[in-house]
């Protein structure tokens, strides 16, 4: 144990040195390309673990062994094993990021983020960061998948942890990002050239003036919702918690889409994840199940005392931002159909998800409107 305590005061120190912005926090500027299969990566990722960990500079390259835990559409999770000279097993995780992810994700506002929600309890510790990811405390625990989400007693402990994050104060601006970023996805999805003609013949075909058109319908009907703003997950998918089994605890983890949000939207956000990367939206959850997971947000303590108007509230608030969503993350596939070489189909995703919008649209829309109306009306 004597070797763990070591290199965790050493990554401690790296912490606070870069929750202060110290000069001294240990980074490297060595990169890591993600194109590579795991064993042609291994001679790069030895470099680059001996370049920030001074300690293990020496050691034999032997000593360092690299296993994929999880990898969606965005990053690479790697977990490091490490035989120290006194015969200790030390682990860390490596996360990777996407090809080209910089362009919509805010790195410094996530850094900045992961020293208070860490603080908090929250996903791993931020112990180096380097060209192109971060090296963070390992976890002991599985990715969750898709079908896990919905089995009632972890739904309940997701909406206990969630409402526990949302009380995460980070200093800076409150102002929720959920328009601005849209906006910005907006900008960069409309305005693209792809060099594949067929790719090109699909995206032409898509009408962004209509697009334009629904996102301003739905900021002005959410606005009407008083949704509590939160610092929010933005991304809470079933790949972003994990969970031993045996200790039955959970963790959430990947706060790269972390930002001041609307309340509704990360709700939303995660019940339309139920659906997985296939968008199966036959598994999005019932209103039964709905409001199980809002008692146990609303009053962690004491789910049963909820009552019948907020959770009627939390429900209109959540179906309604739930179609802001998928606006959001069809955007987002676009960009990524340019820029990502990750083998996956963004094109088709932005159908999955437009379309789903498109599919619920009229009945979200009745059930805020008839809710507003009942509510001006007493």
């Amino acid at each position: 144990m004597g070797a763990m305590k070591n290199i965790w005061n050493e990554m401690e120190v790296a912490a606070e040195a870069c929750q202060n912005g110290a000069n001294e926090f240990q980074t490297s500027t060595l990169t890591i390309d993600t194109s590579l299969s795991l064993p042609h990566m291994t001679p790069r990722l030895i470099e680059l673990c001996k370049d920030l960990f001074k300690k293990w500079s020496n050691l034999e390259d032997s000593r360092f062994s690299f296993r994929r835990i999880s990898g969606g559409i965005t990053n690479l999770l790697l977990k490091v094993s490490v035989k120290e000279e006194n015969g200790d097993d030390v682990f860390v995780t490596v996360r990777l990021y996407g090809p080209n992810t910089d362009y919509f994700i805010n790195r410094e506002r996530e850094l900045k983020a992961i020293k208070y929600l860490s603080a908090a309890g929250f996903g791993a510790k931020l112990l180096g960061i380097f060209g192109n990811g971060m090296i963070q405390s390992f976890i002991d625990a599985r990715t969750l998948v898709p079908s896990d989400m919905i089995k009632p007693k972890l739904a309940a402990e997701i909406a206990k942890q969630l409402h526990r994050f949302h009380q995460v104060e980070i200093p800076g601006s409150k102002e929720p990002q959920l328009w601005n970023d849209i906006s910005d996805f907006f900008e960069k999805a409309s305005s693209l050239q792809f060099d594949e003609i067929e790719k090109q013949r699909i995206y032409e075909a898509i009408s962004f003036e209509e697009v334009q058109k629904e996102v301003a319908e739905l900021k002005e009907l959410t606005g009407h919702l008083n949704s509590s703003v939160v610092f929010a997950h933005n991304d809470l998918l079933s790949g972003n918690i994990m969970l031993n089994d045996e200790k039955e605890e959970l963790y959430f983890i990947d706060f790269e889409y972390g930002s001041y949000n609307y309340r509704g939207f990360d709700i939303g956000n995660h019940f339309n994840e139920y659906a997985g990367y296939d968008c199966d939206y036959s598994f999005y959850p019932t209103a039964d199940e709905q409001y199980h997971f809002f008692r146990h947000y609303l009053q962690p303590e004491k789910p049963h005392e909820v009552s019948d108007k907020d959770l009627e509230a939390l429900y209109v608030e959540t179906n309604t931002f739930m179609l802001a969503s998928h606006i959001f993350w069809a955007l987002w596939a676009l960009i990524q159909a340019k820029l990502s070489p990750i083998d996956f189909d963004y094109i088709g995703y932005f159908f999955l998800r437009y379309n789903e919008y498109k599919g619920q649209k009229d009945q979200c829309f009745l059930l805020a409107q008839s809710y507003l109306s009942k509510m001006h009306s007493r």
